[in-house]
């Protein structure tokens, strides 16, 4: 068989009509008889492109509300019939099957149906049948049919048909491969809908697909490749965001903006996090995005340069004068006034991402991480803590003021790297310290990080003094609260739970500390 594949017959049936049109009138220019079902057909004639109904060509009526009009031997024998096998060809021949060389089918909307919220009833009815069989039988037999499962494919095999009058080979091996790849990401839509509807969050087998959003130049080291696949979800962040300027994402700028986003959508207040490497570096609310920037940067006036920006507002002129003071990579918010825009237009380098919204932390999600042979899925950490929930363990219970920089330590502290130590005074982090394989080594970093701090701001002592302290996970031992008691902190939160919590209570009461526990981890592995 030639590589070169001209085309005689066409069946196109297509939910998303971009570029048919066009592409039925380039077709019937070239003599190209058109086969087509329901609306495509109908486009196709108001737009006057000569069309031959799918029931015409089979001898065989649209039936059961149209949920059988392809799945019949004239298509699928037409489709799958080997063109280099003799045989094939007789008994095309004998049952008067016409060979088609090209099908184009994109599918019923599911993933938009059920996206819309739509009843159980209407998406199993845009649950796609004779699409995904055809397409795979085309793709199949790829040596004698090419398979167009996408509105970009029309332009591309116009031109390529143009140029050389027909599809090559290697155009249809490539198309072939997409093609399977949209059928599986298709199944894989809807067994998990299914999996959903029968509250089955782990099922036997569990399908994940992504749609490539864009290649990267490089991985986490310039020595990996790398690629930004996105799952469809609508939630609010790097991947549903628009970027308004700057250079193309890299793989480390969309995983620190991931987590800068998401942890700054923790507060009801406005909010700024500074993220450094996945690891806030900088957070506070405060009445204003210029007072939280100016207390999250206060936290560690070293690590911002070169970080990513995180808001829970829309920013204005103040606000981004602020930001653009330093060498800033991303800034990511749910908008950007005019003002605000033009001041970050003047850092050509500088990547503005705008989501129109911000993610829910409460909301159930699954997280995937991957190891050699497989993969880890776990629920997002949704988990949330509140003054009604908290237990105090110790003589002196916090203050109402020690008790809102608890709750505001201990929702920083999920966003931090295990060990996790978090100090804060005002609703502003003045330490953070993380990453480490014990927890005093975090209570100890954290200290001289505040330490730092409050010798670059000309400050007469730590900044850590007289803050409260959270621990992502209990104490093992007393030492870890001690190195917190001794950096300053008055208060401290953690999840309790260790065998030695009775030895830690009396430290705790010997410093006379207040603390409360959360009954509730935050391991950030």
């Amino acid at each position: 068989m030639s590589d070169l594949l001209p085309l005689r017959r066409a069946l196109l049936s297509v939910s998303d009509k971009t570029g048919l049109i066009e592409f039925g009138r380039f077709l019937a220019a070239r003599g190209v008889e058109i086969l087509s079902t329901g609306g495509t057909a109908r486009a196709l004639r108001e737009a006057g492109v000569p069309v031959k109904d799918v029931s015409e060509h089979t001898g065989f009526p649209e039936i059961l509300d149209g949920r059988v009009k392809t799945l019949v031997p004239q298509v699928h024998g037409g489709i799958l019939g080997r063109r280099d096998l003799p045989e094939h060809l007789a008994q095309m021949e004998e049952h008067a099957i016409a060979p088609i060389d090209l099908v184009a089918v994109n599918l019923y909307p599911f993933e938009a149906t059920v996206a819309k919220g739509a009843d159980f009833d209407d998406c199993i009815e845009n649950i796609d049948i004779g699409g995904p069989a055809m397409i795979r039988s085309a793709a199949k037999n790829h040596a004698g049919v090419a398979v167009l499962t996408e509105p970009t494919h029309f332009a591309e095999i116009q031109a390529e048909i143009e140029a050389q009058g027909g599809t090559t080979l290697a155009t249809r091996r490539r198309l072939a491969a997409a093609a399977y790849a949209r059928t599986a990401a298709y199944d894989a839509a809807i067994s998990g809908w299914f999996a959903r509807q029968e509250k089955q969050d782990f099922p036997p087998r569990l399908a994940v697909a992504g749609v490539l959003r864009q290649s990267l130049r490089y991985g986490e080291n310039p020595h990996q490749q790398a690629a930004f696949y996105v799952d469809g979800s609508a939630r609010p962040g790097v991947a549903t965001a628009t970027q308004v300027q700057g250079k193309e994402l890299s793989y480390n700028n969309i995983n620190d903006t991931d987590a800068a986003y998401e942890c700054v959508a923790e507060f009801d207040r406005p909010a700024i996090v500074i993220v450094k490497h996945a690891t806030p570096c900088g957070v506070a609310v405060a009445e204003d995005l210029v007072t939280a920037w100016d207390r999250a940067f206060l936290c560690d006036p070293v690590s911002p340069f070169g970080g990513i920006v995180a808001a829970n507002r829309v920013l204005d002129a103040a606000a981004a004068e602020r930001i653009a003071a330093i060498f800033t990579e991303v800034v990511i918010a749910p908008d950007a006034d005019e003002a605000a825009r033009a001041i970050f237009a003047k850092k050509k380098n500088l990547r503005l991402l705008l989501t129109g919204g911000l993610p829910d932390p409460a909301a159930a999600g699954m997280f995937l991480k991957t190891v050699s042979g497989g993969f880890l899925a776990q629920s997002r950490d949704a988990g949330q803590v509140n003054a009604e929930t908290l237990k105090v363990v110790t003589k002196r219970a916090p203050s109402a003021q020690e008790l809102r920089d608890l709750l505001f330590a201990f929702r920083v502290c999920k966003h931090v790297k295990s060990n996790a130590i978090v100090y804060a005074k005002g609703e502003a982090t003045v330490g953070v310290g993380g990453g480490q394989p014990n927890r005093v080594d975090s209570a100890r970093i954290a200290s001289w990080k505040s330490e730092e701090a409050a010798k670059a701001a000309d400050l007469p002592e730590p900044l850590a003094r007289g803050s409260v302290v959270a621990s992502d996970a209990f104490f093992p031992f007393a030492d870890g609260l001690q190195a917190a008691a001794a950096a300053g902190a008055t208060a401290v939160i953690q999840p309790g739970g260790s065998m030695r919590d009775g030895e830690v209570i009396a430290a705790a009461d010997e410093a006379g500390l207040a603390m409360v526990f959360t009954g509730m981890r935050h391991f950030r592995h």
